[in-house]
């Protein structure tokens, strides 16, 4: 898939088929994420893969917003140093993951992460040490509808492009 029409075709998909995601695949989204632009060259993210079910329930539980974390085949929870620039460097890496997972033919979805109530529990479930920011979970798996990554109607470019001045 060209890289630009990957990019269109990115949706945040919440319903999953039950297949398992390869483990050589997990790693590759892990491996683009690594490859974000980095705030001084930092590199302030850990990156963890949950596939157990028992997990991906406890934080579907968690998540208001993401109760469909239980169905998904797999997690990757980002978490970032507490740095100056942790936010902006752990979305740059998370944008890298849900872009390769569509790549991969993946179904992905951003759970949101910082400020939640839910970060602290999320650490002690995880077992993340003190000093480290939960910047996102990612739900994984393939899509179970054909249309997932069907190009949607966005605003029109001539709407929404100025040139020098708003």
């Amino acid at each position: 898939m060209d890289f630009l029409e990957t990019i269109k075709k990115r949706r945040s998909v919440r319903d999953y088929a039950d297949k398992k995601i390869p483990r050589e695949d997990l790693q590759k989204l892990v491996d683009a994420a690594r490859f974000a632009p980095t705030a001084r060259g930092v590199e302030p993210w850990e990156f963890i893969i949950i596939t157990e079910r028992d997990l991906l329930s406890k934080l579907g539980d968690l998540a208001e917003n993401g109760r469909f974390l239980s169905g998904a085949a797999a997690c990757i929870a980002v978490f970032c140093k507490d740095t100056k620039y942790y936010l902006e460097d752990g979305s740059a890496a998370t944008q890298n993951i849900l872009l390769s997972a569509t790549a991969l033919g993946i179904g992905s979805c951003w759970v949101a992460g910082d400020k939640k109530p839910y970060c602290s529990q999320v650490s002690v479930i995880l077992n993340v040490p003190a000093g480290f920011k939960l910047v996102s979970l990612i739900a994984l798996g393939y899509p179970d509808s054909e249309d997932a990554f069907k190009i949607k109607d966005k605003r029109k470019l001539d709407d929404l492009i100025h040139w020098e001045k708003l």
